[in-house]
């Protein structure tokens, strides 16, 4: 039986579910420069409409899975398939050319929702070894217990609740879906949270997405940053 949410308290949160761009990780715009990369692989030329367009779709789906933006602006699935790879791979080498940083006090934070006794997991809409290679660049390899993209769930990312509900299972950290805090910086990880159950759905200031946003997507909680976290569920 599922339980009454208002019989879990905050405290009684065990898993954690991250978000990693723009949550955890500062990645100083690099979407939207990988993205500028793989759109003129494919034939769209900067500075015009078409690009403004497919441009304002990115940043309107930030947190969504990459493949599912591609899908919605090329279409076809090759031309989908090859405009994610020129993005992935664009991004993985501005992640190599040291152009990611952790959110401010967010390492501690997670160390911190750990020594509470709480499992965290990561999670991301990029595919694994752009996932891979910002860990490795953080040097966060082995920060957390398990870490999740959207293959890894099937293949469905945000705004589904495939990545929240896999690491529920894969973890086994928690007895009802209640006793998870999903936390993100865009509408698609609220919306994420809330299919899942969570019963914390936190959304933070650091990323995408404005307060407003995340309320109407169903955030319990704003937060200024992943770094107030641990407090809020104490």
């Amino acid at each position: 039986m599922v339980s009454d949410p208002k019989s879990v308290p905050e405290k009684d949160i065990r898993l954690v579910v991250l978000d990693m761009a723009g949550t955890t990780v500062a990645d100083g715009g690099l979407v939207e420069r990988a993205f500028a990369t793989a759109a003129a692989e494919l034939g769209v030329e900067p500075g015009s409409p078409d690009h403004a367009d497919k441009l304002a779709y990115v940043r309107a789906t930030m947190g969504e899975s990459k493949i599912s933006v591609f899908r919605h602006l090329f279409g076809e699935e090759t031309k989908a398939q090859e405009a994610n790879m020129a993005f992935e791979e664009a991004y993985a080498e501005l992640v190599d050319g040291g152009l990611v940083a952790p959110i401010p006090g967010a390492r501690e934070a997670i160390e911190q929702l750990r020594s509470q006794g709480r499992t965290v997991v990561l999670t991301t809409g990029f595919a694994r070894t752009t996932q891979d290679a910002i860990l490795a660049a953080l040097g966060w390899q082995d920060l957390v217990p398990l870490t999740l993209c959207p293959a890894d769930a099937g293949g469905r990312g945000r705004p589904y609740p495939d990545m929240v509900l896999g690491a529920f299972l894969r973890t086994a950290a928690a007895d009802d879906v209640w006793q998870i805090a999903v936390v993100g910086d865009t509408s698609y990880d609220m919306l994420s949270g809330v299919r899942a159950g969570a019963g914390v759905v936190a959304g933070v200031l650091t990323g995408a997405h404005d307060e407003d946003a995340l309320r109407t997507s169903g955030a319990t909680q704003v937060l200024g940053s992943v770094a107030e976290l641990p407090g809020a569920l104490a």
